[in-house]
């Protein structure tokens, strides 16, 4: 795959420091092994160096290229925990910290936040609230942005397009999805897909009334404002994103439509069913979810993943530390 060509000359030998939590899945344990011999990151795994020796043995991986942090035995753990009781900012107690710091989620993200590590993957036997509420409480998002996102990576031969969002936020209000749109473009631009993006909807430009229209087109306006460097339009149906005859007759004076790479849909319930029906009936590879907006790479497997989408989302977080 191309794009995932132009990636690994992108962070080869860069030597990113990308932790995994779930160093006890085999998934986990092998993408590493494969992206430390491949020098395309600096793998480290966390768990019992005897249970992921126990893992890897059983899958004839050799783990000695990996860096293995067990939480239990770290040296360093009683500053992680001073360090996560002054990011909190008197929510959390020194007593508290110590609990958080035992689950691997947070050891990981606090590893990140820290500079310890530069990114992190997580979620092959986690939820997405499990990765994904550590990232908020300690990465925090960027300046301008209030809430993070999902995005997916969709692949097939020589078409590459951006999902989002499709796993975080269940009704983004029009502000909130704005901030998707705009960060879902800078996204596409950082993995080379033309950052064209598409405010999707069940209605193109008018032809259908309602509140969630509305909703719709005041993102888009709002979208427009926050960076009118890149071209992003709305209300459109699919259809009139992605086909040019179809964009001819529903919007033809729109420069994104028939044009989109990037499609940014209204709710999680529409993203979530969308990706997963070009996924399974189109043949498409979703690579992700890429969280969107936070200060530093945190990045969510599906845990329905396979090691092929392991390594692949770790090149796409390690690229993410190079902007």
């Amino acid at each position: 795959m191309e794009l995932f060509e132009g990636l690994k000359a992108k962070v080869s030998g860069k030597n990113i420091k990308v932790v995994f939590p779930e160093g006890s899945d085999a998934r986990i344990v092998g993408a590493a092994v494969r992206l430390a011999s491949d020098g395309l990151c600096h793998p480290i795994v966390l768990g019992s160096r005897e249970e992921i020796t126990r893992v890897a043995d059983e899958k004839g991986f050799m783990v000695d290229r990996l860096e293995i942090i067990d939480p239990k035995e770290y040296a360093e753990k009683d500053a992680m925990i001073d360090a996560l009781v002054e990011r909190r900012n008197g929510k959390l107690t020194r007593e508290d910290a110590a609990k958080w710091v035992e689950n691997v989620n947070y050891f990981g993200t606090m590893l990140t936040y820290m500079g310890l590590a530069d990114a992190m993957v997580s979620g092959a036997i986690h939820s997405t609230g499990d990765t994904v509420r550590p990232a908020l409480q300690i990465i925090k998002t960027k300046p301008g942005v209030s809430r993070t996102s999902g995005a997916f990576i969709m692949s097939k031969r020589n078409e590459t397009y951006l999902f989002s969002d499709c796993a975080i936020n269940i009704n983004p209000n029009a502000q909130e999805l704005a901030e998707i749109a705009v960060e879902s473009a800078r996204t596409a631009e950082l993995f080379g897909i033309d950052p064209i993006v598409a405010l999707m909807s069940f209605s193109t430009k008018g032809s259908a009334k309602d509140p969630i229209v509305d909703k719709v087109v005041e993102a888009t306006r709002i979208a427009q404002e926050l960076a009118p460097e890149y071209q992003i339009d709305g209300e459109l149906q699919f259809d009139a994103a992605f086909a040019p005859t179809v964009a001819a007759l529903k919007a033809p004076e729109s420069k994104v439509a028939g044009q989109a790479k990037v499609f940014v849909f209204p709710e999680i319930q529409s993203g979530n069913i969308g990706y997963k029906i070009a996924q399974r009936l189109g043949g498409f590879e979703a690579i992700g979810p890429i969280l969107q907006g936070l200060n530093k790479p945190i990045s969510d497997l599906s845990r329905g993943c396979v090691e092929e989408d392991v390594y692949k989302l770790a090149i796409i977080t390690a690229a993410q530390t190079l902007i």
